[in-house]
């Protein structure tokens, strides 16, 4: 028997609230444990509880439509032998299976059904994993992985495991045309490469992909099935970051996805913090510098136009001294969103207490001059701010084109205007 394949559309999903979570389970201790660890972890999901399988039925037909996944008990009262969780595989809804008893049938059994996981209830990191696997599923919603594999037969098993954990999956038949497919889709996280393959190997495609990508950037797990015992320090000697022998068993496959997946997102998360302000979200100076450096001498060499906007608040020090440095806060906050919704093609860059940089690919002065000018007329009609004490604020900036020969050299001719603006009077964009 294959794994069910889900059929719902990937948008059916596109907001958590729209998902519902079913917990099916006699216990009611257990119950108030998951529903305390899902309101945790899944706050803005729609949780439901039963204690049947009637109950259980009941609620999925009610629901049907939002239903995303479910926790369910092996074994109820009126149930005894999982009947509830092939009731919702049957009707492909994902389910984590919750049992006090393990057996090699059931879980066999199960698996092949294509339930997400097997889990022993032995503790509260028993009910805090299960629920987390309805997290983890979520996250793989966005999650594009690649799957070479010349075998049709391992190239199908392995896309129906990773559908199974709703990933999106893509196939190539050999390393060429999986190398092909990369350069179209920048959004592949994951790469699973078998070893033999005709055209080209899963050594050789690992080597070539490692030379545009590093091991967070993408993934890349070698399979095999060779007797050569060398072939996983091979693997992973060339860039890899795991290896899995084939023939493999499902659990130990998700797990080292999983595991794969989570330490890219741990590293991603880190880089992201090195890059942002913690206070607006918006990325900050070193940003600015590392990747705005790589721009600049990109769009000179290209020719193209890069235009460069340093903003500062007017009086943003009164806002401070009268209101306090809560109210400050606020509007710096408020005044990021505004930057993200106008600017939202483009980089802005909190450099520092009140001051913000814009990074304009493409855009000639006139356009970005244009661009920055409709901002602050936007805050010139518009109050920011607590909404018990709303703000008015303006804005003063100061927009350059030439590239000069750093983007640094941009940015304080930038400043030099903003400058210029502020002694004119403030409220005002003053460019090149």
């Amino acid at each position: 028997m294959s794994t069910p394949a889900r059929t719902l559309p990937r948008d059916h999903y596109s907001s958590t609230h729209n998902r519902h979570v079913l917990i099916v389970e006699d216990s009611k201790l257990v119950i108030q444990i998951l529903s305390h660890v899902a309101s945790q972890q899944l706050s803005n999901y729609v949780i439901h509880t039963a204690t049947t399988f009637s109950e259980g039925c009941s609620i999925y037909q009610q629901y049907k439509e939002h239903l995303f996944a479910a926790i369910v008990d092996l074994n109820l009262p009126d149930a005894g032998n999982g009947e509830m969780a092939a009731y919702l595989l049957e009707r492909e809804v994902p389910v984590i299976v919750l049992t006090g008893n393990y057996s090699d049938e059931n879980r066999d059994r199960l698996l092949l059904l294509g339930a997400v996981d097997y889990v022993i209830k032995e503790s509260r990191y028993s009910y805090e994993y299960a629920v987390g696997l309805v997290s983890r599923l979520a996250k793989n919603l966005s999650i594009q992985v690649l799957v070479v594999e010349d075998s049709r037969a391992q190239q199908a098993y392995i896309k129906e495991l990773l559908e199974q954990h709703m990933y999106q999956v893509v196939t190539a038949g050999n390393g060429l045309e999986a190398l092909e497919i990369m350069k179209s889709r920048a959004d592949i996280k994951l790469l699973i490469t078998d070893y033999n393959m005709p055209e080209m190997d899963g050594f050789e495609l690992t080597k070539a992909l490692r030379r545009e990508y590093s091991k967070t950037e993408l993934i890349i797990i070698g399979l095999s099935g060779d007797g050569n015992h060398t072939l996983s320090a091979q693997f992973i000697k060339n860039g890899a970051n795991d290896f899995l022998r084939k023939p493999f068993i499902p659990e130990e496959f998700h797990c080292r996805i999983t595991h794969n997946i989570e330490s890219q997102e741990y590293s991603q998360q880190i880089q992201n913090w090195a890059f942002r302000d913690p206070l607006t979200n918006l990325y900050n100076r070193r940003y600015l510098f590392e990747q705005g450096t790589e721009l600049h001498a990109s769009m000179k060499q290209q020719g193209a136009p890069l235009s460069v906007a340093v903003i500062d608040i007017d009086h943003f020090k009164k806002i401070n001294d009268n209101y306090g440095h809560n109210i400050g806060d606020k509007v710096l906050i408020d005044l990021a969103i505004i930057f993200k919704k106008h600017f939202a093609d483009y980089s802005t860059v909190r450099l520092g207490g009140e001051e913000f940089c814009i990074i304009m690919a493409d855009l000639n002065n006139a356009e970005a001059a244009q661009l920055v000018d409709q901002v602050r007329l936007y805050l010139v009609e518009n109050t920011i701010g607590p909404v018990e004490q709303p703000l008015a604020v303006s804005i003063s900036a100061g927009v350059v084109t030439q590239p000069g020969d750093s983007i640094d050299e941009q940015i304080n001719a930038a400043d030099e205007l903003l400058y210029k603006a502020k002694g004119n009077g403030r409220n005002q964009v003053c460019s090149e």
